[in-house]
């Protein structure tokens, strides 16, 4: 079983190899509730997820489900046996029906939430469950990955795939373009691994705020830098008695542990010694085993929201993009005369879509914006509902309870 040690590693000065840690961090972290939905909110839910699968602007926009700080933009569909989903940009929450046999609510952290608050409070969203319905027990930690991003000059793909030794089966390696991308190790069981180019994933996901992170730990734009994260899952975490928040977050020097020296190895093999697992374990691997995770010395972000608003890099890239094709289109040199062109092209395209519905340019782009806004979480667009759709099936429940005490 994993133990709750391992060997400190300083955060911020390269070891004599040049690996240098620049971040740890709970990548994903998926918890379940137990307990039940209340009758209230689950009548409100079924009213909002119908309004998320209007065509109809309006409607679409107040499927929002305010609660404390957060504004959950409520789904159109459910997720197998949990028909009820809503996410902004701190978690994503699958809530079950009332009487089933199944958590009240499965919960996905946001890989971006922890950097701001130490991962024990995020227990906040239990909180905002209890809201919701009436919780019972403690929460399971069904899935949790810790990452560790770092820089090497190592070769990430210096080695043949028989230099991994693990308990794992399958072990894949991946290039994009005739370019190294990653490893992948047992991926699909109750433990698996990938190490992997972050900064091309960063290109292709578009999660440039993790950058920020890495910048006071020494790191320069430009230089590589790679991710090991481990994932494990319930049926692991079970069977070593980590099942709430607690306890996983209090062994997690003892998971990585685990991880990094039994379960897998990078080691430099030995072809007079066929007896894998006494071959030397690579030097970047006793650096990757080394790290410690009890250690204070984190980088938080400077803010952190529960919007998702887009970033303004992407907004003005789209703007440009809009801007340059008109001028090329119409052969204009002139920017300013450009931009009211382009403007006005769109306030008379969208007046005349406006007008057959009897609405002015504002009021339709207003209507737009709501929808916008239910998407980045960023405002309520029908103070109340929520509310409103509860206190209505209360008052018809207490209407039914009166009919039925006066025998009618």
């Amino acid at each position: 079983s994993p133990s709750n040690t391992a060997p400190h590693n300083s955060n911020t000065t390269p070891l004599p190899d040049g690996f240098r840690l620049l971040r740890l961090a709970v990548d994903s972290l998926y918890l379940s509730f137990p307990g039940e939905l209340n009758a209230a909110t689950y009548s409100a839910l079924q009213k909002l997820k119908a309004l998320a699968q209007s065509e109809h602007p309006e409607p679409l926009a107040s499927s929002q489900y305010p609660v404390g700080s957060h504004v959950f933009e409520v789904k159109d569909k459910g997720t197998g046996l949990f028909p009820f989903t809503l996410v902004d940009n701190a978690y994503r929450i699958q809530l079950s029906r009332p009487g089933k046999k199944l958590p009240m609510a499965y919960v996905q952290v946001s890989a971006q939430y922890p950097p701001t608050k130490s991962p024990k409070d995020i227990k906040g969203a239990q909180a905002l469950l209890s809201d919701m319905g009436d919780l019972a027990g403690v929460n399971t930690v069904s899935r949790i990955d810790l990452a560790a991003d770092f820089s090497s000059p190592v070769i990430m793909d210096s080695w043949h795939r028989s230099a991994w030794v693990t308990r794992a089966s399958e072990i894949h390696s991946y290039a994009k373009d005739q370019q190294f991308t990653g490893w992948t190790v047992g991926m699909g069981g109750v433990i698996g691994c990938r190490l992997y180019d972050k900064i091309k994933e960063i290109v292709h996901s578009g999660k440039a705020w993790a950058m920020n992170l890495w910048i006071p730990m020494g790191w320069k734009l430009g230089e590589d830098v790679w991710r090991l994260e481990f994932e494990f899952k319930r049926d692991f975490l079970k069977e070593r008695g980590l099942s709430s928040l607690d306890t996983v977050l209090g062994n997690l020097n003892g998971l990585w542990s685990y991880a990094t020296t039994e379960w897998l190895r990078l080691t430099v093999p030995n072809e007079a010694d066929a007896t894998r697992s006494r071959w030397p374990t690579h030097h970047l691997w006793e650096s990757l085993a080394s790290v410690d995770w009890e250690s204070t010395d984190s980088v938080l972000l400077d803010r952190y929201s529960n919007a998702r608003t887009p970033t303004d890099l992407r907004l003005i890239t789209v703007v440009l993009g809009a801007l340059s094709s008109y001028m090329a289109a119409y052969q204009l040199d002139n920017r300013a005369e450009a931009i009211d062109q382009l403007l006005g092209k769109v306030y008379e395209h969208y007046s005349f879509i406006a007008a057959k519905s009897g609405e002015t340019f504002d009021e339709y782009l207003q209507k737009r914006v709501n929808v916008k806004s239910r998407e980045f979480n960023t405002s309520i667009n029908a103070p109340g509902l929520k509310d409103n759709l509860k206190q209505d099936f209360l008052d018809a429940g207490a209407d039914a309870y009166r009919r039925a005490s006066k025998g009618h």
